[in-house]
């Protein structure tokens, strides 16, 4: 996939989003996807959708719908397009890719406005509390408790479900998610199960992440490409050795025995696990 991302030169590119951008060329899908952003005016907002077949042009698609999860659920908006001519399609794709430059560039950010996600102004969401980051209080957020309904770390759950034995199955020690109260997994704050959304994380990390568990609503957070993911990153913060156990103990040293999800938009959240002071 080569994507060509239009509307910069007038809206600019959140942090976050740029973040995202970087970490699926550069890890998830480094050998099948290029990104880059327009980086003169003025600002490109055509949808257009090209296959090519032997590096030629065989089909091509042109109409409302952006390339996101949202423009091609038909349960959250309705678009429409209408097959063009694959020829000119890549002709004017060619034409545009010469004002763009790579997402992954050391330059792109002198080309390219990356502004901070906390500067993105967004409505109030009612049912979810105020946040208490001054960088986030337009966002709404949750609270995830990573610990389980008795009050511990679960022992074959959680963040120690690598550690869960089933059969001869040798799971990863890092395999874990995050569960979620039935108040937030059954509530919009997280997209569905099928969609995947970007965490950015207070120590300007990277999680691509998506619900998991049981029917659509999802009832955890995973890490979908390697579900080791997410465990590792939670055993480095606190300071444990890659694969250790979790106890309710390490988590009382580091200071902290939940996670703050924001909800900047529908496709990308701030995940904070920084230690609470006091």
């Amino acid at each position: 996939v080569d994507l060509i991302v239009g509307m910069t030169p007038r809206d600019g590119l959140t942090k976050s989003n740029h973040a995202g951008f970087k970490k699926l060329v550069s890890e998830d899908y480094q050998n099948s996807l290029k990104c880059s952003y327009i980086a003169k005016k003025p600002a490109v907002h055509s949808k257009i959708y090209i296959w090519l077949s032997d590096n030629e042009p065989s089909l091509a698609f042109t109409g409302s719908a952006n390339y996101t999860q949202t423009a091609f659920n038909h349960r959250k908006q309705r678009e429409y397009v209408v097959e063009c001519a694959p020829d000119l399609a890549f002709n004017y794709f060619n034409q545009i890719v010469e004002d763009t430059v790579y997402c992954d560039h050391p330059s792109v950010e002198n080309e390219c406005t990356i502004y901070r996600d906390s500067l993105r102004q967004r409505t109030f969401i009612n049912g979810y509390h105020s946040t208490r980051n001054e960088k986030y209080t337009e966002f709404p957020y949750v609270e995830v408790s990573l610990l389980g309904i008795d009050g511990e770390v679960q022992k074959s759950a959680g963040l120690n479900w690598g550690h869960r034995q089933t059969g001869n199955y040798n799971r990863n020690p890092n395999q874990a998610y995050l569960q979620l109260k039935p108040e937030v997994y059954r509530s919009d704050f997280f997209p569905l199960r099928s969609e995947h959304f970007t965490v950015n994380t207070d120590d300007d990390k990277v999680l691509i992440c998506t619900r998991a568990q049981k029917d659509e609503s999802g009832q955890a957070i995973q890490t979908p490409h390697n579900n080791s993911l997410i465990g590792e990153y939670f055993r480095r913060r606190l300071g444990l050795s890659s694969g250790a156990f979790v106890t309710k103990e390490n988590l009382l040293k580091y200071g902290r025995t939940s996670v703050t999800f924001f909800k900047v938009d529908d496709e990308t959240f701030y995940m904070d696990f920084s230690k609470l002071e006091g």
